[in-house]
């Protein structure tokens, strides 16, 4: 035969309390005992009843507690937050919930706990008595602060870091200014040499090219630093703005740098500019030649880049695109973030900063650009308005 099992019934509460079950003492213990400390404290709110467990907490007799008030257990900041706080919203409220106080024990020690206070009153609404219910908190405390001073340290931290960012790129933005006063005295010195035609042998001449491209490309890349910096410092990219005159004429002579710096390559323009543009024309033809730069990196080599340009109800807009590889869709979100350059198969192809560059002078036309890529075809788009 299956052993029958049994099993204990409790009767509830009520039925407890009625029984000789649940004697009176067994209250008594359950007050004197429990697992957090007890305070009753009289219509005048000095301390009328307290448990065992918290004169164990605190080393404090009963009758050291008798007659005083609970203000006089606590620290200094418990006293004046006891006082201006929690004494004054009991009377408005009647209870108090979750209140840090730190004990002072018998040996000088600090107890933290929290506590909840609520007051009994009698059926006319005369105070009678406050009870308090008081659980330690030593490691909930300690926590806290540990909370508060990681958060400290990490603001801290953070400030310094960014110190040091903005430090940096103050040293980037003059180390680039500086540079060009060397740049340009390489530069007058090899137009120089140019000029005055000292140099007569073929690879003389072909060695002051390759000094005056130098030049050139050292240039642009300062020129891109502190766009970078400034645009990182605050300054944002700086504009002359002009609408009386052409635009075509920049943008003619970005296309043919470019042609003689990629003669492998095709470039395809197109050009519809009706109407006046409101713009720096030197920024925009710095971002149509960042564009462009990129389409003839990434673009596929054997197939044209293609560029438009025109006006049309009020807008401005330019259009480059290529063939080639579709920009991964990981890439698309960061493709505008400085220094990054995506999966580039040369490390030498700059510095990453050109898309971010491009965008921040589409940005300060208040215009935009955007992307978009398939396995056909990578298109970029700038467009601004013709008037601010």
């Amino acid at each position: 035969m299956p052993r029958e099992k049994s099993f204990r019934r409790y009767k509830p509460l009520s039925d407890l309390t009625a029984s000789s079950e649940f004697a009176s003492e067994d209250f008594e213990d359950l007050f004197e005992n429990a697992p957090c400390g007890y305070l009753v404290l009289s219509s005048d709110g000095r301390i009328a009843k307290v448990n065992q467990t918290l004169c164990t907490w605190t080393g404090y007799s009963r009758s050291h507690f008798a007659g005083k008030r609970l203000h006089q257990f606590l620290n200094m900041a418990g006293r004046i937050y006891y006082e201006t706080h929690i004494a004054p919203l009991l009377r408005m409220q009647g209870f108090f919930n979750e209140f840090a106080l730190d004990f002072v024990t018998e040996g000088g020690e600090r107890l933290p706990v929290i506590a909840n206070a609520v007051e009994q009153r009698t059926p006319e609404g005369t105070l009678s008595s406050t009870r308090l219910v008081v659980i330690k908190a030593t490691d909930r405390r300690r926590y806290e602060r540990e909370l508060v001073d990681a958060r400290a340290s990490a603001t801290e931290s953070l400030t310094s870091e960014r110190e040091t960012a903005n430090l940096r790129e103050q040293f980037i933005a003059v180390l680039g200014h500086d540079l060009r006063n060397p740049l340009a005295a390489i530069s007058a010195g090899a137009r120089l040499l140019q000029r005055s035609g000292a140099l007569r042998d073929h690879k003389d001449l072909r060695v002051l090219d390759m000094i005056n491209s130098t030049v050139t490309r050292m240039s642009d890349l300062i020129d891109t630093i502190l766009d970078f910096a400034r645009g990182r410092l605050g300054g944002g990219i700086t504009l002359s703005r002009d609408a009386s005159r052409p635009l075509e004429p920049v943008l003619e002579q970005v296309f043919d740098e470019l042609r003689t710096a990629s003669p492998g390559r095709i470039i395809e323009t197109s050009m519809a500019i009706t109407e006046p543009v409101d713009c720096d024309r030197t920024r925009i033809g710095q971002l149509a030649s960042n564009l462009i730069g990129n389409a003839l990196t990434h673009g596929a080599p054997d197939k044209p880049v293609r560029v438009r340009a025109a006006t049309e109800s009020g807008t401005f807009e330019l259009l480059v695109a290529n063939a080639g590889e579709p920009i991964p869709e990981a890439a698309m979100h960061r493709l505008f973030e400085p220094f990054f350059r995506g999966d580039i198969r040369d490390s030498r192809q700059g510095l990453g900063l050109g898309l971010h560059i491009a965008s921040q002078i589409a940005q300060a036309h208040g215009g935009r650009l955007e992307v978009s890529s398939t396995s056909d075809e990578t298109l970029f788009v700038f467009t601004m308005p013709l008037h601010l």
